[in-house]
């Protein structure tokens, strides 16, 4: 008897793919990855790069000489330059904390321009502001020019992006470290077990924030000695104040993740909250470049997460030598995660 003739819908290569797409979408850390993920940093790159007219470049002009406030007024005469004078040690530090993009020192007929050849902002400066100051001479580049380029340790790239890696990598560690060990343990069931036991729930909650501050010597102190000792990366503010930023850091993320965990019941729904909770962060909190390039509409949300105000606490210290009092705003807003949300935690925590 001959077979009868199938439709495509049930053949095996359709009903395997079939099963294959199921599977995908029933994974809501697939559905994360694969659709949302890339729409959300789409978006947020697209805000941080969007076009936009051209930004004015900060210059400082050297004091003490004769034509120093000359030569303010001819580069304030080019709407894309804010210039000011500063003495030289003013100028040397808003030029090694990137508050400056180039230093100009006038005399009577030349001019040498003090910047960093490998930021993309003093090259620029370098240009408008030599445009500037040849048109107002006439144009006839009757100024000598001579360059003295600097790469200061402080307003390079890497000096940048190693503050914005150690707060990335804590609150990596914290959210991912704590969430899964609690996700895998309710699965488990042996939360069950333990709330059998005379064990208060905050002390097993607090365990893993304790644990998290164990292993922060190794991973702070790896980075930090890793980017000091091969980059040059400055340590410019106390140690003690960068420990406490650190710590108090640590004990916030640990306190996200302690939430995030404090529901689910499997690992794939942990992880998608999780991803939730960290892309966003990831892409407005300024960990590869600055949060400032966001529309202003949008600073106040992004002043106020948690990992914007780390990263902004760590590179003040370390990039500027900040003191804690300095960086109490910035700390205010990590202890207010840290208390609202190992407080709700505590509060919704499912143990079963």
């Amino acid at each position: 008897m001959r077979e009868l003739k199938r439709r495509w819908t049930e053949r095996a290569l359709a009903q395997l793919t079939l099963v294959r797409l199921r599977e995908v979408i029933r994974e809501p850390e697939a559905i994360f990855w694969i659709f949302l993920f890339p729409v959300l940093m789409t978006a947020g790159l697209g805000l941080a790069f969007r076009s936009k007219p051209e930004s004015a470049s900060k210059v400082a002009v050297l004091a003490g000489s004769a034509w120093s406030q000359a030569t303010v007024e001819r580069l304030k005469s080019n709407p894309l330059i804010e210039a000011q004078v500063l003495d030289d040690s003013g100028a040397a530090r808003a030029l090694r904390t990137g508050k400056v993009a180039i230093v100009v020192i006038p005399d009577s007929s030349a001019v040498r321009y003090r910047f960093d050849d490998t930021r993309p902002e003093g090259i620029a400066a370098r240009r408008v502001v030599d445009d500037a100051l040849q048109r107002a001479a006439g144009r006839r580049d009757p100024i000598t020019v001579s360059e003295q380029k600097l790469r200061e340790r402080g307003s390079r790239y890497i000096d940048f992006v190693v503050p914005g890696l150690l707060g990335m990598n804590l609150l990596g560690s914290g959210v991912w470290g704590i969430g899964f060990a609690v996700v895998d343990a309710r699965r488990k069931r042996l939360l069950k077990r333990l709330i059998a036991t005379p064990m208060p729930k905050a002390a097993y909650l607090a365990s893993f924030i304790l644990s998290r501050i164990a292993l922060l010597v190794v991973e702070a102190g790896l980075l930090i000695a890793f980017g000091a000792l091969v980059f040059g990366v400055p340590l410019r503010g106390s140690i003690g104040a960068l420990a406490l930023i650190c710590l108090t850091s640590s004990l916030a993320f640990g306190g996200l993740g302690l939430l995030i965990a404090s529901r689910p019941r499997t690992i794939e729904g942990a992880s998608g909250l999780m991803n939730l909770a960290l892309v966003p962060m990831w892409v407005f909190s300024g960990v590869f470049f600055s949060s400032s390039r966001f529309p202003q509409a949008m600073q106040p949300l992004v002043q106020a997460l948690p990992l914007t105000a780390v990263n902004n606490a760590l590179r003040a210290n370390m990039l500027e030598g900040a003191t804690l009092s300095q960086v109490a705003p910035e700390l205010a807003i990590v202890v207010a995660w840290m208390v609202v949300t190992f407080a709700v935690a505590l509060k919704i925590f499912r143990w079963q």
